[in-house]
């Protein structure tokens, strides 16, 4: 087939999707709130249930984590999942925005997404609150391969997407697979099949890491070892999941830095990432395609990888 029609069939699926997205075509709904553990939340310290919304509508003070499941209208799905992490600095979740939004977008393509409600790490809730969130990504990865027949999931397509300090957590979750966090009798693969990371807190080296997403989840004084270990661009290897990166340049909270040296680590090792920068956008922009039109290069890059049809 000559280059030229694959460029343009490639560009036609990808130019549908996001008409698709702008025009909202498809229904989904948010079908259940999952607890992410049936009995005892590991790595817990029981306190009282004090989450609450803030003003700006983010959550705080997770404790009680959960997975809001989100089904494609009937006979829309193809069998992938994504795992979706909102993000907040490790203190909040943008659950809404970062959330909910997104995974009702997802579903506009045939996946069916889970928002991942993860706990927030403090000393007052957990023993050790620098496995907290991870736990829970592990966790949620282990619900939807235990219950992929159910919701007619191909359990080889079960991908992670997560935003800023979500994205340290979602490249935490591809890159630190190979440790089991939580307990996992059947031995489920708890590896996400690819990763979608927006605006990403990656690194926590000192000359480009989010210093407030650091603090909260490892403390103000943390070890070397520490600092390595949840840098997550020093963890990728060869097994490391597919990866889409996006940010912006001009990015004033989490440095573009962070994409850049996650996506030269997935470089050198081989695997296979795409990444986009803009110019513009700052931190956290919206779904809305007038904005930056990212929902469609995410869209493409998972067409273009076999995810979407």
């Amino acid at each position: 087939m000559p280059t030229r029609l694959i460029k343009f069939k490639t560009l036609a699926g990808a130019l549908l999707i996001c008409l698709l997205f702008s025009m909202g075509i498809g229904t989904s709904s948010a079908q259940a709130v999952i607890p992410l553990y049936p009995g005892k939340i590991p790595n817990s310290i029981k306190v009282p249930d004090e989450e609450k919304e803030n003003a700006a509508h983010f959550l705080e003070n997770v404790t009680q984590p959960t997975l809001t499941l989100y089904l494609p209208g009937a006979g829309k799905a193809n069998g992938t999942a994504v795992i979706v992490c909102p993000g907040g600095g490790y203190s909040a979740l943008n659950i809404i925005q970062e959330g909910f939004a997104v995974a009702d977008s997802l579903n506009k393509l045939g996946i069916t997404a889970f928002v991942l409600k993860y706990r927030l790490p403090d000393d007052k809730t957990m023993p050790d609150k620098s496995i907290g969130p991870v736990q829970d990504a592990q966790r949620a990865i282990m619900v939807v391969r235990q219950r992929a027949k159910e919701w007619h999931i191909d359990t080889a397509r079960v991908g992670i997407v997560g935003f800023s300090a979500g994205g340290h957590l979602a490249a935490t979750a591809g890159t630190h697979f190979t440790s089991s966090y939580i307990d996992n009798p059947q031995q489920l693969n708890l590896r996400p099949d690819f990763m979608i990371l927006v605006y990403p807190v990656i690194s926590f080296a000192d000359s480009i890491t989010h210093m407030g997403s650091r603090e909260s989840l490892i403390g103000k004084n943390p070890s070397k070892q520490q600092i390595a270990l949840y840098s997550n661009e020093l963890q990728v290897s060869s097994q490391t999941p597919p990866t889409f990166l996006i940010q912006a340049g001009d990015d004033g909270l989490v440095s573009v830095k962070n994409s850049i040296v996650f996506y030269l680590a997935l470089q050198k090792h081989n695997v296979p990432a795409g990444m986009h920068i803009f110019p513009k956008g700052q931190h956290g922009f919206p779904l809305e395609p007038a904005h930056t039109n990212w929902f469609c290069y995410c869209a493409n890059w998972l067409q273009e990888n076999g995810w979407v049809k």
